[in-house]
């Protein structure tokens, strides 16, 4: 195996925990924006409550106001009742005190129904008052515990670019260079392990003697998959002569007796 692999196993490690932490950082600002949007919610919720209440108060006072000029119309009509001449005119004005009578149980039937709204527009702005203040308390804690994560991310990152320098300075610089041309194609990945016959990076079969020159040590080649063009390493131990297996002995035993 070429020397710079372990290297180059190595940076391909630390470059994906920083895009791991590069992917946090970058959900830093939504969930911001999204906490903020729970809190705007809330705060629209209390203007909607708070604008309801005012109208409703406006509808109890205009009732109120028709509740009594119509009972100022019955009063009038029964102080000029006394006054009049002549049936026909006394009829007229019961007729008119009756029609203000009824005007007056329709308004105070309204001016209720009004009241009863009104109560409910209190109970509603008390309510969303509550999970403003509820929302506030959460998302100030939110904030925070999102702004120390993202300082725990960044400090991270720093160091893990440190890192970075460190396993990369070991590297000759065409091998760099190859390693980043092909992790620009693999989404980060520049090389792959070859095991059990295939290489990981894609499944397809690995050449037996590729495998064998990958165990092989020292060896300053470079083998790519010929099938994704992954740079090749292997874990896998190198066989040691003079270890065959029991079964292996007994033929070879067997041959030596025949």
């Amino acid at each position: 195996m070429h020397s710079a692999i372990p290297h180059l196993i190595e940076l391909q490690r630390v470059d994906h925990l920083i895009v791991a932490v590069r992917t946090e950082i970058e959900t830093f600002p939504k969930r911001v924006r999204e906490a903020d949007a729970k809190l705007s919610g809330a705060r629209t919720a209390v203007a909607a409550a708070r604008e309801g209440l005012v109208n409703s108060q406006k509808d109890r006072k205009k009732f109120e106001l028709d509740v009594q000029q119509w009972k100022d119309r019955e009063k009038k009509y029964r102080d000029q009742s006394g006054a009049v001449k002549t049936n026909e005119a006394y009829k007229a004005l019961q007729h008119e005190i009756a029609n203000a009578e009824a005007e007056v149980a329709k308004a105070e039937d309204a001016q209720l129904e009004v009241m009863m709204a009104s109560e409910e527009a209190e109970r509603r702005v008390r309510h969303a008052e509550a999970n403003l203040k509820e929302d506030e308390t959460a998302v100030t804690k939110e904030r925070k515990e999102i702004e120390s994560s993202q300082a725990e991310k960044k400090q991270r990152l720093e160091s893990l670019l440190a890192e970075r320098e460190r396993a990369l300075a070991p590297i000759p610089e065409d091998l760099r260079e190859l390693y980043a041309r092909i992790a620009k194609r693999h989404h980060g990945s520049g090389l792959a392990e070859a095991r059990d016959g295939q290489c990981r990076g894609c499944g397809m079969r690995v050449l037996p003697h590729t495998l064998q020159e990958l165990r092989r040590d020292p060896n300053e080649e470079i083998y790519r998959c010929e099938s994704c063009g992954l740079i090749l390493y292997t874990l896998e131990p190198i066989p040691v002569p003079g270890t065959a297996s029991g079964s292996e002995r007994a033929a070879s035993s067997a041959a030596n007796h025949s």
